[in-house]
């Protein structure tokens, strides 16, 4: 085997796929989940969009405490012990958004990154070891994700303001 084909081979063993989004994706694990759950009235949809782009948009309101949307993906739990990152290419609005994830879906706290976006397509480099537990919006006395195994990642906008949002994402992937 040629050192070529050795270095291929490291990189494609150490890539993996968490979401690509197509035209022909089966999105029916993301949910949105906005602050409706605690009495707000914050209002996001998610769609493919006809690029085959997942579409992450809506309006984020303050109206009776409410101030964030979160777009989730729910699967089945699986060992990431050997991946260090998130690598997710997407589109955003000039906006700050969360990236979360979830070892756990039954914990009531998130491992979270924050990330702005600009207007033109984007690598966003998210290293496991950055994020930080929070829950509804305090970060906890709880060492930083390990990365050992996942469940749920999120996308979430709360930007303590009322806002229209969309944000495209193209695919997530673990390195």
């Amino acid at each position: 085997m040629t050192v070529l084909k050795s270095i291929l081979l490291i990189f494609i063993i150490q890539t993996m796929t968490v979401f690509d989004f197509t035209t022909e994706s089966n999105i029916s694990n993301w949910r949105i989940l906005d602050d409706v759950v605690m009495g707000g009235r914050s209002d996001g949809s998610f769609k493919i969009n006809e690029e085959g782009h997942g579409e992450f948009s809506g309006d984020v309101s303050l109206r009776n405490n409410g101030g964030f949307s979160s777009l989730r993906y729910y699967f089945e739990s699986f060992n990431s012990k050997n991946y260090s990152k998130f690598v997710i290419r997407l589109k955003g609005d000039g906006k700050a958004y969360q990236f979360r994830v979830k070892d756990n879906q039954y914990n009531r706290y998130s491992f979270i990154s924050e990330f702005k976006t600009t207007k033109e397509w984007q690598t966003v480099e998210i290293p496991f070891s950055k994020m930080y537990a929070s829950f509804r919006g305090y970060k906890l006395d709880v060492p930083n994700y390990n990365g050992n195994q996942m469940e749920e990642i999120a996308f979430l906008i709360g930007n303590k303001k009322e806002e229209s949002f969309k944000l495209l994402i193209d695919s997530i992937t673990l390195e």
